[in-house]
């Protein structure tokens, strides 16, 4: 299926791409977190750090799900 590209106010990210590296991931969310107290950031940086990569993006989506799309590829 081809679709047009769709403008949304939510930045878009390609988790299977190399936007889908956890250092990536943990930058983005320290720029996304400019401008608030340190202790919020390190331990939403922490928390996402505590596990797995699947923890890591669970965590980026619950703290930052309404700013960014998180997408993947799924081959058939």
């Amino acid at each position: 299926m081809i679709r047009k590209k769709q403008k949304s106010k939510k930045l878009i990210v390609d988790l299977t791409g190399p936007c889908g590296n956890a250092y990536y991931l943990i930058g983005l969310a320290e720029k996304l977190t400019k401008g608030m107290p340190s202790s919020i950031i390190e331990d939403i940086t922490k928390e996402m750090t505590s596990s797995s990569y699947e923890n890591l993006i669970k965590v980026f989506d619950k703290h930052f799900g309404d700013k960014v799309i998180l997408e993947i590829w799924i081959k058939y």
